[in-house]
């Protein structure tokens, strides 16, 4: 059963991480929070899962939550920011939102595997982090991710993810996406 003060709070968290760190950039030229809500909009319009949604909207939290700056990836160091925000959202998200954030890096190393063309069309910052992220998957690497059952919405992430890099893109508020994350808490019952 989930407790309507644990629940709060812990939108709060995540609302107040976004309010104060999403103006940073980790190499792309739109903020986190400009990422952030352009992914998740990519993905109501492809008329994905509440689920789905909430982690295109999260999938990047972890880049506000390490500790070694904007320029990491600059400095030679993957933050392994999918791990670090898919274990916070753990403790309230169920599988179907941190799952496919835990596996948006390995989908981008799957598709660079895959399709080789794919990686000409990362962004910089993107690029430079798959390089840091082990680069394209091995045949080994791709049965694994493949046999994943959260695989395939990884994958959506990802075209999601590199879809939300517009400069000019009209977005929803961070806000308007309270209920459907509050929804998504109640429903996993964990706090």
């Amino acid at each position: 059963m989930t407790s309507s003060a644990s629940a709060d709070a812990f939108l709060t968290e995540i609302t107040d991480l976004f309010s104060r760190l999403g103006d940073l950039h980790y190499g792309e030229d739109v903020t986190q929070m400009e990422h952030a809500l352009q992914t998740a909009l990519h993905a109501r319009l492809d008329g994905a899962s509440p689920a789905l949604v909430a982690a295109a909207l999260l999938h990047d939290i972890g880049h506000l939550m390490q500790k070694f700056g904007e320029d990491a990836a600059d400095r030679g160091i993957d933050t392994r920011h999918e791990q670090i925000g898919a274990g916070y959202l753990a403790r309230a998200f169920g599988p179907d939102v941190t799952e496919p954030i835990r596996l948006h890096v390995a989908a981008k190393r799957y598709r660079v595997a895959v399709d080789p063309a794919y990686a000409s069309r990362l962004s910089y910052a993107s690029q430079q982090s798959l390089a840091l992220q082990g680069g394209p998957m091995g045949p080994d690497e791709i049965k694994v991710f493949l046999a994943d059952p959260y695989a395939a919405a990884a994958q959506k992430l990802r075209s999601y993810d590199e879809a939300g890099k517009d400069l000019d893109a009209d977005v929803a508020s961070f806000e308007s996406y309270h209920d459907l994350m509050r929804g998504l808490i109640d429903q996993a019952g964990k706090i």
